[in-house]
């Protein structure tokens, strides 16, 4: 089958195109002949080797956390699915492939198409994990950095949907989006701060930085403390005193489950920005890396 394999650290050109052999379930896996392939901005982060204490890497590896495709083979012990099933979720395997192997998938709802349902899990297991880790509950002030990606819009709803008041940093090309996901948006950059205050001079209760980018010493003035901050996009947040969150949940499936009957009701919205063949692999990590992609860009073996 067609993979992207990479066999060292490094740029978008350490990946290539090869043939690798079909992978076989074990007890608990399904094969799945992949449709899409999620590209994150983690992909790119562990192909460059600044997240292998939370995702080691064992070369020649294949890189990709999330698909969308069809059940095509069952491993030992798997009762819950047959051959020819849609399903989405985590790979267990390289998703930047023809197939994979899964633990955690769930059902694609018919009424969800597979671009909606690749752009969820990663982006929701970890906007829900991130709004627990910051126990944010109704009548709190929410600061989102990001808030316009995929992640970050994601986070946003979720928080509003918790009853939360949502400030969300974008560029003002995003801002209109933002305010129809039900949040206040605010131009990122110098003076952001007191952009924030006007907004919320009540102070805020916590912070979701899914953007980076120097994003925590902002956040911190704001807070007037470290606690109550959680960052996806910075691994150096423990320099700052702050929380960076990049372990995934043990089993994410009962999030996916949740989120793809609220995205397939219309109640979750999410953004595709483009699909790509697989052997244009490095250009969509190089266009998510550059942090400037409006919605989510998958790869389709």
């Amino acid at each position: 089958m067609e993979a992207i394999v990479y066999e060292r650290f490094g740029g978008p050109e350490v990946l290539t195109l090869t043939t690798v052999d079909k992978p076989r379930p074990g007890p608990g896996q399904v094969r799945v002949k992949v449709v899409l392939a999620g590209v994150n901005p983690v992909d790119h982060k562990i192909r460059g080797g600044t997240m292998e204490h939370f995702f080691p890497v064992a070369f020649p590896a294949v890189p990709g956390l999330e698909l969308a495709g069809m059940v095509d083979e069952l491993g030992p012990g798997v009762t819950d699915f047959a051959v020819g099933d849609e399903v989405f979720g985590q790979a267990d395997t390289g998703a930047y492939a023809a197939y994979a192997l899964a633990t955690h998938v769930v059902p694609k709802p018919a009424g969800l198409t597979w671009e909606q349902a690749v752009a969820l899990p990663i982006a929701g297991e970890t906007s829900e994990r991130v709004l627990n880790l910051l126990e944010l509950g109704a009548g709190e002030t929410l600061l989102v950095h990001g808030a316009a990606g995929v992640t970050g819009s994601v986070g946003v709803q979720l928080a509003v949907a918790r009853g939360a008041t949502v400030i969300g940093t974008a560029s003002p090309d995003n801002h209109a989006f933002l305010r129809e996901l039900g949040a206040i948006p605010v131009a990122y950059g110098a003076g952001l701060t007191e952009r924030v205050r006007a907004l919320a001079p009540q102070g805020v209760d916590a912070v979701y930085d899914a953007a980076g980018q120097g994003a925590l010493p902002d956040s911190i003035e704001l807070r007037g403390a470290t606690s109550r901050i959680v960052t996806i996009a910075d691994p150096r947040a423990a320099e700052s005193g702050v929380v960076f969150s990049g372990e995934v949940t043990p089993d994410p499936r009962p999030v996916f489950t949740a989120h793809a009957q609220l995205a397939a009701a219309g109640r979750l919205r999410v953004r595709h920005a483009g699909t790509f063949p697989l052997a244009d692999a490095a250009k969509a990590q190089e266009l998510s890396e550059g942090g400037h992609v409006r919605g989510k860009l998958a790869l389709a073996p």
